[in-house]
């Protein structure tokens, strides 16, 4: 009988064949069993012939999406093939320190949460360590979240079967926000890992660049959850707070 692995890594891939191999390397160096899937969202650069190098392992997938599904669609595709007890994500311009699954599954067990998160340390678009970190709470409760999201999606390790509970929607506005909130809403706290494990690359184009986009994205957030205008803006301008707090908290450690 086949091993089922521990853990399902998913790697939504667009357009990044220059960047992917580092994500893909940090994670066959963790210490747990695993299966990596990565979903190719209509690239048009040479990613799959990047991706030859990995083909004769066994714990390797590639999936080529026939149409653009987005980041969301990709992820929810990923999660439906995933073996795994456990499903983490991880964006192909990111990667992972060593140890990071391990300290997660570890973690999860110990106090049985459904889903768990570390710390960031960010990069710039070119891939230069900033030593900028962005750090978490040990325990990340549904309130905690609705005034900030904590929780970085390639920093995520989740149970399967909770990810396919609440499978990832609204591409248009930060769709793993909203996905964070619904879970915590009903499975209670997360449980943070405040290292940084994760290594993110700030891009210059992404949705979180993009401050008044992010805004309009992060009020719609709420507005998914179920909330009404007026509780939406509250939520929004602690979520605004929060990240003036955090900008100055990275300027001050970075220094």
């Amino acid at each position: 009988m086949e091993k089922r692995p521990l853990v399902s890594v998913i790697i939504p891939a667009y357009n990044c064949a220059g960047l992917i191999s580092r994500a893909i390397e940090s994670v066959l160096i963790q210490e747990v069993s695993l299966e990596i899937i990565v979903i190719d969202d209509g690239s048009g650069d040479n990613l799959e012939q990047v991706l030859e190098t990995y083909r004769d392992n066994p714990a390797f997938s590639f999936i080529k999406n026939k149409t653009n599904l987005g980041a969301a669609g990709s992820r929810n595709k990923g999660v439906a093939m995933a073996k795994g007890r456990y499903v983490a994500f991880l964006d192909a311009d990111d990667y992972w320190a060593a140890g990071k699954l391990k300290k997660q599954t570890d973690a999860m067990e110990r106090t049985g949460c459904v889903l768990s998160c570390t710390a960031r340390e960010l990069m710039t678009p070119q891939g230069e360590l900033t030593g900028r970190i962005i750090p978490v709470k040990e325990e990340i409760t549904y309130r905690d979240l609705l005034h900030h999201n904590s929780i970085n999606c390639s920093s995520v390790i989740l149970r399967r079967d909770v990810a396919r509970e609440f499978p990832m929607e609204h591409d248009d506005s930060h769709e793993d926000y909203i996905t964070w909130l619904k879970i915590l809403r009903k499975y209670g706290c997360a449980a943070g890992i405040n290292k940084p494990y994760l290594k993110y690359r700030l891009s210059e184009g992404g949705k979180s660049r993009n401050k008044l986009k992010s805004a309009a994205m992060t009020y719609n957030v709420y507005r998914y959850a179920g909330y009404g205008r007026i509780r939406s803006c509250i939520f929004f301008c602690s979520y605004a707070v929060h990240g003036i707090w955090k900008y100055c908290y990275c300027s001050l450690r970075s220094q």
